[in-house]
């Protein structure tokens, strides 16, 4: 007697490569969404509510298409399928790769501060003059919160001024060549004040983070303070501080 085989069109094997194909379906209509969710709403498309709800939404299609992947590729292995478990990896492998950077943002928020500030002074911290007409309208205000200080240093206690044995003036001209090369958009630069302010304008939502850049003599040189400030979210997920951090890195580099 001979063993039986599966039979690789059986209603399994096909109902396996319908899933398969449903997995992949579900992977390239969240990619999409999650593509679409940051340029509709910096294109003013969509509200900021239903980008992140579209985005949430993705996030799940793309963990099911996950599952649904592995689940049909186990089958299709099981029934020897001779077509199908490609497919099976693809819808896996896609919704993979669609569901990690939301994930990681979400376990970001979970592991930063609530906050959407970041001065390398927290006790005097530089403040914004040219860029306020720009930020009406904004849902942060500019005041410095105490709580904002100790969230920052509790989070990012590597952030601090930036010590230079140059004159100031030499400073300034470095420290705007530094903001220039970081993309950002000068809103004034004034060398009689020593205060340089932008704003920086993130990818895909498009979401404007404001910075002031201040300088003071020093004995020996100068010092470099930076303010980075989000126009709209409850936690920036240490948006703003690796802002701050490569700019100061940029200018002491220079």
């Amino acid at each position: 007697m001979t063993a039986a085989h599966p039979n690789p069109d059986s209603t399994l094997s096909r109902a396996a490569r319908a899933l398969a194909w449903l997995g992949l379906a579900v992977a390239v209509v969240s990619a999409a969404a999650a593509l679409v969710a940051g340029p509709a709403y910096r294109m003013q498309w969509m509200s900021l509510g239903a980008s992140f709800l579209a985005l949430r939404w993705a996030t799940y299609g793309a963990i099911a298409s996950v599952v649904v992947g592995i689940v049909a590729w186990v089958l299709l292995t099981v029934t020897r399928a001779p077509q199908g478990r490609a497919i099976a990896a693809m819808a896996s492998v896609l919704g993979v790769l669609v569901a990690a950077a939301p994930l990681a943002m979400l376990y970001q928020a979970k592991r930063l501060p609530n906050i959407h500030d970041i001065s390398t002074d927290t006790d005097d911290p530089p403040s914004f003059v040219d860029v306020l007409p720009l930020r009406r309208g904004a849902r942060n205000p500019v005041d410095y919160e105490p709580e904002t200080a100790a969230e920052q240093k509790r989070g990012y206690p590597d952030i601090a001024p930036l010590r230079l044995a140059l004159p100031p003036a030499e400073t300034f001209e470095r420290a705007e060549r530094a903001a220039r090369a970081m993309g950002w958009e000068i809103v004034a630069a004034k060398p009689d004040a020593l205060r340089i302010e932008a704003t920086d304008t993130t990818l895909m939502f498009g979401f404007k983070d404001d910075i002031v850049i201040r300088i003071r003599p020093q004995p020996q040189g100068s010092m470099v303070d930076v303010r980075s400030l989000s126009r709209v979210g409850g936690s920036d997920i240490g948006a703003n501080a690796r802002r701050v951090r490569a700019f100061l890195g940029k200018l002491a580099a220079d």
